[in-house]
């Protein structure tokens, strides 16, 4: 029987904690934000199967491909479903990695996947390299999904790693799928440059991403594909439209306002994340002797891993009684004296505030151990 293995992960739907550091993302929009004269002029009919011209031609301009190239889809994880469903169900050979965002292994194991695992771990960084890719590639494979930069850790896999994955999957599976998850590409912190798209490396090379993570709109569930594959990008729209038919005109609309105004909106949230980042490394600086961890390379996330002389079952009730949200590291399959820190959402004065009662959690969990 079908079914979606249930993650803790979903405690984030819950109202929001004193001391939000469990989130992923920057700073939400708000509707009047984009709201112009014109949207109350729009038509609430059903959509396009493909998505709204407009907005299809808004991501393609930023992918350097064509609007019939790109599927709009219901968020990002529908997109993966999708991919999911269409090239590697029942006992579809897929490789990933762990630890990885629960929804996205939830999905191949729901469709009947056969999951190969490619173990990161904290200690090396979450470095993928391309020969641990090539080790869990067979002929069967099917499919080969990464997400760069990563979630929980924010560590980005390399466009030359990328290249190598590529022509090993070529040479092993030629038939196969490279599935790169972009949904943290464009969140750089700063001026540091954005990465390049890996939808370019390969006709097998396909990308996902949404609006959620980096523009602050994942109230619109607005995300999609990327190919330059037509028969595949025939087959997902002919998916999409048994699934859901179509998106939302209204929400479609709305995100060809976010991409309208994506320069604007980048301006502010890049500053505000390397703001983010750089009192993170502070506090993580300064209590050395408690915690350590993975610096990103982007997105509004890292991991941070307690040391042995903090007390793991002591920290989460302190945390629990001051208010303060974390993402849990086993909700990923990580570590579990690991956990995924956003940074990216508190405002500074909150990220403060939220760091100071982490703070004390920490103070807690070792006075209790002593």
């Amino acid at each position: 029987m079908a079914t979606f293995p249930r993650n803790d992960i979903v405690s984030l739907t819950d109202e929001e904690s004193r001391h939000e550091l469990g989130e992923s993302y920057g700073p939400d929009l708000r509707l009047s934000d984009l709201l112009t004269p014109e949207l109350g002029d729009l038509e609430l009919s059903y959509g396009t199967a493909a998505g709204d011209l407009r907005l299809r031609t808004a991501i393609a301009d930023a992918h350097g491909v064509r609007p019939d190239q790109v599927v709009v889809t219901v968020g990002g994880m529908h997109a993966i479903f999708l991919l999911a469903y269409l090239l590697a169900d029942h006992g579809g050979e897929v490789v990933t990695t762990a630890p990885l965002f629960p929804l996205t292994r939830n999905a191949y194991e729901s469709v009947g996947s056969d999951v190969r695992v490619i173990p990161l771990t904290f200690d090396d960084g979450y470095r993928l390299t391309a020969d641990a890719v090539r080790e869990r590639l067979t002929p069967q494979t099917k499919l080969v999904s990464l997400t760069t930069p990563q979630n929980p850790s924010g560590v980005a896999v390399p466009p030359e790693t990328l290249r190598e994955i590529v022509a090993a999957m070529h040479e092993i599976c030629p038939d196969a799928y490279l599935l790169v998850d972009e949904t943290y590409r464009t969140a750089s912190y700063g001026d540091d440059p954005v990465a390049e798209t890996a939808v370019h490396l390969g006709p097998k090379v396909v990308t996902v991403a949404s609006l959620s993570k980096c523009h602050g709109a994942a109230g619109l569930r607005i995300g999609w594909v990327v190919s330059t594959d037509a028969d595949l990008v025939d087959r997902l729209v002919t998916a999409k439209f048994n699934t859901v038919v179509s998106a939302s005109p209204v929400t479609e609309a709305l995100a060809v306002r976010v991409f309208e105004l994506e320069d604007e909106i980048l301006a502010v949230r890049r500053p505000w994340l390397a703001e983010g980042i750089a009192s993170t490394e502070d506090w993580v600086r300064a209590h050395s002797d408690l915690v350590e961890w993975v610096r990103p390379d982007a997105g509004a996330l890292c991991t941070i891993r307690l040391k042995p002389q903090v007390d793991l079952d002591r920290f989460r009730a302190a945390t629990a009684e001051l208010g303060v949200r974390l993402a849990d590291g086993d909700w990923f399959g990580d570590d579990p004296r690991v956990f995924r820190l956003g940074f990216g959402f508190p405002p500074p004065v909150e990220l403060k505030a939220a760091l100071d009662a982490l703070t004390t959690a920490l103070q807690r969990a070792v006075d209790a151990a002593d």
